[in-house]
C-alpha cells in the first residue's frame, strides 16, 4: 500500500509523466493526497470526496465529487431559504399547508427532474452490464459506484417530490 500526500509539488512535466506511468503499473493499493486533477482522475478508480461537514463519498471520478459538491450547496440554499419564519402562518383557510415561491417552483419541475435522473439511472445500469466493464475491474468498481450515486439522486428526488407533494396537499 501506498500513501502519498500531495507527490505531485514541485516535479518537473516529464518526472509527473513517470510518476502517474510508475503508479498506474503499481499493483497494490493507493491512498492519493493531490490538487493535481488530472493526475487524481488518471491514476485513481474511486475518489473519495469530503464535503466539509463531516461527510464522505465515494465518486468515479473528480468531476462527478464535484457535481456532488455543487448540488449539497444548492440544497444547503434551498433549505436556508425555504425554512418557516417564526410569527408567521402558512396555512390556508382549508388547513393545507401553502407552498413557498422557491418550492412551487421546486415542485413544477420535479418531476421532470426524477425522470431525467431515472434515465441516468438506467444508463448507468446498462454500463454496469456491459461483458467489457465486467471484465475490468477497476471500471466495474467504478461504474458500480456511478450507479450507486445515480441510484442515491433518484431515491432523494422521490423523497424530496413526496415531502412537497405532503406540503401542497397538507397530509
Amino acid at each position: 500500500m501506498l500513501l502519498l500526500d500531495e507527490p505531485t509539488n514541485d516535479l518537473d512535466i516529464p518526472t509527473l509523466e513517470i510518476l502517474e506511468e510508475s503508479l498506474l503499473e503499481f499493483r497494490g493499493s493507493l491512498v492519493l493526497v493531490t490538487h493535481d486533477r488530472y493526475m487524481l482522475d488518471r491514476v485513481s478508480s474511486i475518489v473519495l470526496g469530503l464535503n466539509g461537514r463531516g461527510g464522505a463519498e465515494s465518486f468515479a471520478d473528480y468531476q462527478q465529487w464535484g457535481v456532488w459538491q455543487a448540488e449539497g450547496r444548492q440544497s444547503e440554499k434551498a433549505t436556508i431559504r425555504s425554512a418557516p419564519r417564526s410569527g408567521g402562518s402558512e396555512e390556508t383557510s382549508t388547513g393545507k399547508t401553502k407552498l413557498s415561491y422557491l418550492e412551487a417552483r421546486e415542485y413544477a419541475a420535479i418531476e421532470h427532474r426524477v425522470a431525467d435522473a431515472e434515465l441516468v439511472l438506467q444508463s448507468k445500469r446498462e454500463q454496469l452490464e456491459d461483458p467489457a466493464i465486467a471484465s475490468d475491474g477497476p471500471r466495474l468498481l467504478a461504474a458500480h459506484a456511478e450507479m450507486e450515486e445515480a441510484q442515491h439522486t433518484v431515491d432523494e428526488l422521490y423523497a424530496r417530490w413526496s415531502e412537497l407533494e405532503k406540503k401542497k396537499t397538507g397530509s
